[in-house]
């Protein structure tokens, strides 16, 4: 059985979290890299859609039929990414190899059914914050673990969403910390290249004397700078998440002694060994 598959503390949560990220960074950046050259290669065609005035800027029906079309490429890389990176933590935190193939061949099947929950969480929070800021929060603590519910568990759409907050009850301070966490990294990797991005914006703008329009470099460069922070700091969330489910499970459910029990069964003889004997 893995030596930490027993409660952790919050401190220990993140620490196992940043461990798993450096010993398999290269496994973790390569599940979000692959779903997210698509989105890159979306982009890059959106650029020369409008360049080509394809597309004509402001509310014209082509541009907000390309703009519905780009957020449900999000919503479905999001839910490839997220899939694949739970598949490749809980193999990890229970003490299996895992490659990149086998943790998206592991959620093949569910692709449609998990983008149908990222929309349906994007949905439900969305409203949470029109209604009033904090039924917003309190949905988005609520629904944290469903990727990882419908992925490790394979439990339908309103059960995923039932059980994510039946397991996050008493604990979603530990959530809204590990969220705050990895948001204020993966912003801080944004960061670094917005920020120098927004300084030569302001010195093209200052050079071209009035042009209108950014220069061709900022549109291709964006894209290209947010794919590597996302391929970079996107992952530490859901690992954090995918170890805040376990650690639920075992405060309110004994995995860990479940876990145990179903090792032995699948070793030969499917007997623990005593001491001595």
């Amino acid at each position: 059985m893995p030596a930490d598959l027993r409660p952790m503390t919050l401190g220990e949560l993140l620490d196992r979290t940043f461990f798993l990220y450096r010993k398999n960074f290269l496994l973790f950046a390569g599940i979000i890299a692959l779903p997210h050259i698509l989105l890159l290669a979306f982009q890059f065609a959106g650029i020369v859609l409008r360049s080509q005035k394809v597309i004509p800027p402001g509310l014209s029906t082509q541009n907000i039929l390309w703009i519905v079309a780009m957020y449900a490429v999000i919503f479905g890389i999001s839910a490839a990414s997220q899939g694949a990176t739970v598949t490749a933590v809980s193999r990890l935190h229970l003490g299996q190899q895992v490659s990149i193939g086998e943790s998206f061949a592991a959620i093949k099947s569910k692709i449609l059914y998990l983008w149908a929950i990222v929309i349906g969480q994007f949905l439900g929070v969305a409203l949470g914050f029109v209604l009033l800021i904090i039924p917003g929060i309190i949905f988005a603590l609520m629904w944290v673990l469903t990727i990882q519910v419908a992925v490790i568990e394979n439990t339908g759409f309103s059960a995923s969403f039932a059980r994510s907050a039946a397991l996050t009850k008493g604990h979603r301070g530990r959530g809204f910390v590990i969220c705050l966490v990895f948001v204020a990294i993966l912003y801080a990797a944004t960061l670094l290249w917005a920020i120098p991005m927004v300084v030569l914006v302001a010195i093209a703008a200052r050079s071209a004397h009035g042009a209108v329009g950014q220069p061709l470099w900022i549109e291709i460069g964006a894209p290209i700078a947010s794919f590597l922070s996302q391929c970079i700091a996107a992952p530490l969330m859901t690992i954090g998440l995918s170890l805040f489910y376990y650690d639920e499970r075992v405060r309110k459910e004994a995995f860990d002694l479940q876990h145990m029990m179903a090792t032995l069964d699948a070793a030969p003889g499917g007997t623990l060994p005593v001491p001595g004997i």
